[in-house]
């Protein structure tokens, strides 16, 4: 009974950061509806005004006392949050979800790739492993396979649009987010950080929202829906969630539930908008999958800190 009581906990974090890239995975398809509605931008402004709203009610206590150390890495956070969501719903409006979400999952390979760069890797973080390189490579080789279309030939980036450009852009500013984090988490308590980085965020996409097309709104229940579900679900309720699961697993585990985000995404993206990935674009999805298991399993090391499921639509 007792053996049933400490395990319980484990078990508990299995299912709900299950659930949590449940949640992530669909809110690609999600989103994409909901852009027809209101423009990307001021999308992203709604629900990251929304999602800091309710942190703040909940975190009010200890933002009280916040150090200039911690408002600095929670600001430097906050601004590649908040590109990292600009770029990914500008892209994710010119191209599929399927193929948003599995660029979007290659931050896994950028970051062990940055932290080649003097200075970038986070102390405690281990040296970049030959197995990053090689999943670089086959990462490479997954987006070009998912993104061109059969017969390019020689003209390997043909079928990178400016959707899936943005996207990739997207992954290394939450590659260069998650790098933040790392070097914070010794200065900053999780709820401060997580709290001022979604208001930060929030500032610079009012800061940014003229750069984009003009701004509309239609007011419509899919995209109410979709405010409340990357707001309340995927962003606020997602953060606290992660934060105490990963404390009840190891890196091993976690990094094999949100291996499962892009596949969700593209199984709700089939179901809801029918969309269908061709041989060609199946592979690349699958390579890149396995650029993910390599970089984080194999051999099996430490997290890199949030992982990025959680900059995830």
């Amino acid at each position: 009974m007792l053996h049933r009581i400490q395990r319980s906990p484990v078990v508990a974090a299995h299912l709900l950061l299950l659930a949590v890239v449940l949640v992530w995975g669909t809110t690609f398809t999600v989103v994409k509806t909901a852009l027809a509605d209101t423009s990307p931008l001021l999308f992203n402004l709604l629900r990251m005004v929304l999602a800091f709203l309710v942190l703040a009610a909940v975190n009010w206590k200890s933002l009280r006392n916040i150090s200039g150390r911690e408002l600095f890495y929670a600001t430097t956070a906050g601004i590649f949050l908040g590109l990292g969501y600009q770029f990914q719903t500008t892209g994710l409006a010119l191209t599929t979800p399927s193929k948003s979400a599995f660029i979007t999952g290659l931050v896994v390979v950028i970051v062990p790739l940055l932290c080649l760069i003097p200075g970038v890797k986070p102390s405690g973080l281990p040296s970049t492993r030959w197995t990053g390189l090689i999943g670089a490579v086959i990462a490479f080789s997954g987006l070009i396979l998912l993104t061109t279309p059969p017969g390019s030939g020689a003209s390997l980036f043909k079928g990178i649009g400016l959707g899936e450009a943005l996207t990739l852009a997207c992954a290394v500013a939450f590659a260069a987010h998650l790098l933040t984090l790392g070097h914070a988490a010794r200065f900053t308590s999780a709820r401060t950080l997580g709290t001022v980085q979604i208001g930060v965020a929030a500032l610079l996409m009012l800061l940014t929202l003229p750069i984009g097309r003009r701004p509309f709104f239609h007011a419509t229940p899919r995209l109410f829906l979709a405010l409340a579900v990357t707001s309340v679900l995927a962003t606020a309720a997602a953060f606290t969630i992660q934060s105490w699961a990963q404390q009840h697993l190891s890196p091993t585990h976690t990094a094999l539930i949100f291996t499962l985000e892009p596949v969700f995404a593209w199984l709700t993206s089939l179901l809801f908008l029918g969309e269908h990935l061709g041989p060609r674009a199946l592979s690349g999805a699958a390579l890149i999958i396995g650029a993910i298991l390599v970089t984080e399993l194999w051999p099996a090391a430490p997290s890199h800190g949030l992982h990025p499921g959680s900059e995830a639509l």
